[in-house]
């Protein structure tokens, strides 16, 4: 890796624990009640009323909370999709049917995740989706995204790039995570929105 590689993903290490910090300090009530305004806002997404597949993800922790907004989807008939994590990192897909459908599952010393209970569908389930809803930490004014690191949705960002799909990008954030810059390396790719519980932002 260069020199230039390797200022860039300590920059990104150090951006990461700055924002978990801030994160970590939100109390249950205030992610509730961040996850209900972001599930209001993310609706109201032309690309999110118009799709029949979306591929979403279930929210730990602090983060922006998404289950409000994946059981109004699936109110509106919509197919939700949500990540299975494989061992080498890669994401499969099961589709999500309410909240019974999910199995918490403790990955080695990372984070338990809810996954998809039922029949895996592959990596490739994914070039389906009309919308892919990404996590993040933070996003710029360019629509570069800040990940947790562990390079699972780069691997869908490429996987959709080969398969010359085009779904929406949209990353889900708090307010706060929308920043100046974000540090970018080669394989990184622009978002084409961000919702937060105030609003939304495109990005060209």
């Amino acid at each position: 890796m260069s020199h230039i590689g390797r200022a860039t993903e300590a920059d990104k290490r150090m951006l990461r624990r700055e924002l978990l910090a801030v994160r970590n300090r939100l109390t249950a009530d205030d992610v509730r009640e961040s996850a209900d305004a972001l599930a209001g806002r993310a609706l109201e997404l032309p690309e999110l009323a118009h799709a029949r597949t979306v591929a979403a993800y279930v929210s730990v922790g602090s983060e922006p909370g998404t289950l409000a907004l994946l059981d109004a989807l699936r109110e509106r008939g919509v197919r939700v999709l949500l990540p299975a994590l494989l061992p080498d990192n890669d994401l499969d897909w099961g589709a999500y049917t309410g909240e019974g459908s999910l199995a918490r599952i403790q990955h080695g010393g990372k984070m338990a995740l809810f996954e998809p209970a039922g029949e895996r569908l592959g990596p490739d389930a994914v070039t389906g989706a009309d919308v892919v809803l990404l996590p993040g930490l933070a996003v710029d004014a360019r629509g570069m995204r800040l990940g947790r690191g562990g390079g699972s949705y780069d691997r869908v960002l490429a996987r959709l790039e080969r398969a010359d799909a085009h779904p929406a990008l949209v990353v889900l954030l708090y307010d706060s995570e929308v920043v100046g810059h974000v540090p970018e390396e080669a394989h990184d790719r622009p978002v084409h929105a961000v919702v937060t519980p105030s609003g939304v932002r495109r990005f060209t």
